[in-house]
């Protein structure tokens, strides 16, 4: 089993960003999720509910660009560079119907800027100054496990295998009402870490962790998946799976799972051709 993808998202829910390499933290991957969006109540905005964030390109470090902290690129504005607030004062920011956080706002020419590039009014950057004061749900985390403004835990991971799976569902069952079936990728599931060579779907959702290179990961739990994953990242068309189909195979205790949420137990550089050895 070897890695075949590594993807970053330096701005949560803007466009996916694929790296040769990166830098495991005990908070995820470095540089992935380190910002996100908020309105005017400290909320969370995601492209799930304003899928055109997809349109934002986030760099920073761990996509190559060293020399600042964050560029933001979008189609009909310039670019903008983005430096790490100064300010001390720290604002409260929530995540779903997560306890509140505490971070920096990036200041008001970011804010103006996302509301140039999408049109909207009333959008604000954040960074996520402390990962180490987040706390994970008790359930499946270690008191000193960490995130940043990823959902839930550090790093995601999934397999070609179930991705393949799955879109034979899709293919069947799309066949058996006459439709034409949709093209699921991998990216609808904006994971960290793409996995081939599993002999099985969904091996990993038995996995108790995965060494990589040098880097020791525990699996915390499976990825519930949202109506996000039905959003076309490309054409921001919302339909109906890859949820619908999910939700005939793969649907316990009211969710869908899709993925497996990882947390660091060291740290180190993973990259792609690395070997996968998962724990059972």
């Amino acid at each position: 089993m070897r890695v075949v993808s590594l993807a970053v998202h330096p701005v949560k829910s803007t466009a996916i960003r694929p790296v040769e390499k990166a830098s495991v933290t005990r908070a995820g991957l470095a540089g992935d999720r380190d910002w996100m969006v908020v309105n005017d109540f400290g909320e969370l905005i995601s492209a799930r509910e304003f899928p055109p964030l997809f349109s934002v390109v986030a760099d920073n470090a761990a996509t190559g660009l060293a020399q600042v902290a964050l560029k933001l690129s979008a189609p009909g504005i310039e670019p903008l560079t983005v430096d790490l607030p100064h300010d001390d004062e720290e604002c409260s920011v929530r995540m779903f119907t997560r306890p509140p956080m505490t971070a920096r706002a990036a200041g008001a020419q970011a804010d103006a800027w996302l509301d140039r590039a999408l049109g909207t009014r009333g959008f604000h950057l954040v960074w996520c100054s402390n990962p180490t004061a987040r706390q994970l749900n008790p359930e499946f985390s270690r008191p000193d496990d960490h995130a940043a403004f990823q959902d839930g835990y550090p790093v995601t991971l999934l397999s070609t295998a179930s991705v393949a799976r799955l879109q034979d569902w899709v293919t069947e069952h799309a066949v058996e009402r006459g439709e034409d079936a949709a093209t699921i990728g991998s990216d609808r599931f904006r994971s960290n870490i793409l996995i081939d060579g599993v002999p099985e779907a969904f091996a990993e959702d038995g996995w108790s962790g995965v060494r990589i290179a040098e880097v020791d990961f525990r699996v915390a739990k499976r990825v519930d998946r949202c109506v996000m994953t039905t959003i076309d990242p490309q054409t921001y068309r919302t339909a109906k799976e890859p949820i619908r189909t999910l939700a005939q195979h793969r649907r316990s205790g009211g969710k869908t799972w899709m993925a497996v949420a990882l947390i660091p137990d060291s740290e180190g550089e993973i990259s792609l051709g690395d070997e996968v050895i998962p724990h059972t």
